[in-house]
This record gives C-alpha cells, structure tokens and sequence, in this order.
C-alpha cells in the first residue's frame, strides 16, 4: 500500500458522518426511579456490527460512557478517573438500534472505583460489564519492552483494507464507521492457507472522534476486540461466540493509527483464548484484552 493509498484508507467516510463512534459514545440521562441506580439511554447505529449482531467491543465502549457519565454525575470529585479494567459477560446478541445502559455503583474509593453496567435491549439485560476506575498512566514506564516486533505504525504495502474487495469487510461492518486493514502477510486463511493464531491489523478511528481525548480512550477500548478469531488461521470459520472478555485500558493513545495484534496461547476442542494488544503510534500499550470463546463448529 502507497502512501497515498493509506492517507485515501484514512479517510474513507462510506456515509457514516463525521463523528460515527462519538455518537455511540453519546449517552442521556433518563429517570430511572432510584437514586442508587442511573439509566441513560443511547444508540448503537448498524455500521457497528460484526454480521447482523452488535460488536461485542462497541458495546463494551458504550457500556464504558455510561459508567464514565454516571461516575461524574453522582461522585464528581472522581471525575479524574477512567475505566482502567472492564470485565464483560455477554448474555444475548443484541441488535442495532435503540440500547439502555442500567448503572449502579459498587464502591467508591480515592485510588479505586467499581461501576457495574447492564446494556438493556426489549427489557432484557443482554450484555453485564464490571468496570474498574482509575487513574490511567501518564508517565513514561520503567519497563516497556518493543511490542511491535516489526509491525509498522501504518498500514504496510500489504495491508488489505476491509472493503468490498476484503470478505472480512463484508462482513465486519464497523469498517463503515472507521478505517481498518488487515495484516496480509499474517492472514492465510483468506487465500485458504493455514497459519499460526496470530493475526494483525490496524485500525483508526475518523479525524472529529480521534480529536475528542475521551471518545479516543473508548475507540481505544474497542479496538481490543476487532481482530477476526485466530482459529481462522487453522481452518476453523463460522461464529465464535465469546464466553468472558477483559478489556484494560493503559492510557490515552496518540493521534494515529492503532496497531493490534492477536494471538492465542491454545486451541482446544471447545474453546480457544485470544489476547489482543492495541499499540499506538508511538508503539505504546494503550489497551488489552483476553477472551474465552468458543471454537466455532464450521470447518
């Protein structure tokens, strides 16, 4: 890929507005009939689904806005801090569209925080997610060995973005709402090859969301979740649905580009792990995931 091809990538709308992930971002405060427990409603726009279904990262960032703007509202003398860690369990698949976000607060503390959020769809609590406030890092590490291990900060010359010539664009639609690409020269089982459960890819999000800090630090979040499943690489296709997910979040990228990179300590029978790494331009950790999912049944 030129470099006028990944500046073309960059900037690609597909009709999504300029600000598509602030909008799933942007949640509003309804009654909810109690003090101990806020509910805000939002908006989770089809550009953000993996097939039909919502993207189990999106969410997670959605879920994360709630928790932020119920923390501010109700304990602002923490307003400082952040989800640092959010623990998730996926209890449905729910559909784009209209969501409610249920938020109650489990601990207020001067180093620690604990927000739990329930997304609602149709009157069901259809995605629980246990966030952990802080304070994100700021400073440089003491230890931060070289994570790229010689991945490019953009997109290479043989990076395939995820358009109508890309079947992972097909299907993965979030590619509408920011740009994406994936790694080529780690990705076989898209010519029918075999490989290792490692892939790569990079993602960033429009120029209005990447400029507002707070949105970033979500696009951040879910970026940990936009790798295809590693089992792709040894002929495993179909859903994998995700059984648990942890997401930590570091600190706030830096404009660019976000690499990600996805690996997989074992395949079993049943089940397989995936962890992804989101590096930013500066090859900064900024956020992390671990997965438990299942193996999918077409082979």
């Amino acid at each position: 890929m030129s470099v006028e091809s990944a500046v073309e990538l960059e900037r690609t709308d597909s009709g999504a507005g300029e600000a598509p992930f602030s909008r799933v971002c942007a949640v509003t405060a309804i009654d909810s009939g109690s003090e101990d427990t806020g509910r805000y409603s939002g908006v989770i726009e089809p550009i953000w689904t993996i097939g039909p279904k919502l993207h189990g990262g999106t969410m997670v960032a959605g879920s994360a806005a709630a928790a932020v703007a119920w923390l501010r509202e109700t304990a602002p003398e923490q307003a400082a801090m952040f989800p640092i860690a959010a623990s998730t369990d996926f209890l449905g698949a729910p559909d784009p569209g209209a969501v409610e976000y249920e938020v109650r607060t489990r601990k207020l503390g001067r180093q620690i925080c604990l927000v739990d959020v329930g997304l609602v769809q149709g009157g069901r609590t259809l995605v629980h997610t246990a966030f952990t406030f802080s304070h994100l890092d700021d400073i440089e590490p003491v230890y931060a060995p070289d994570r790229a291990e010689g991945m490019p900060a953009e997109p290479s010359a043989d990076a395939l973005p995820y358009d109508e010539n890309n079947p992972m664009g097909k299907v993965v639609h979030v590619a509408q709402g920011a740009s994406v690409a994936l790694d080529g020269t780690r990705a076989p089982f898209l010519t029918g090859g075999k490989g290792e459960p490692e892939l790569r890819l990079w993602i960033r999000p429009r120029a209005a969301d990447e400029a507002d800090a707070d949105v970033f630090a979500y696009f951040a979040m879910m970026a940990a979740d936009m790798s295809p499943p590693v089992p792709m690489n040894r002929g495993h296709f179909g859903w994998a649905p995700t059984v648990q997910m942890t997401t930590y979040l570091r600190r706030r990228p830096t404009p660019g580009w976000l690499r990600i990179i996805a690996t997989a300590k074992e395949i079993g029978g049943r089940m397989f792990d995936e962890d992804q790494l989101v590096l930013d331009a500066t090859g900064a950790i900024v956020a992390q995931s671990r997965q438990l999912a299942l193996i999918p049944q077409a082979r």
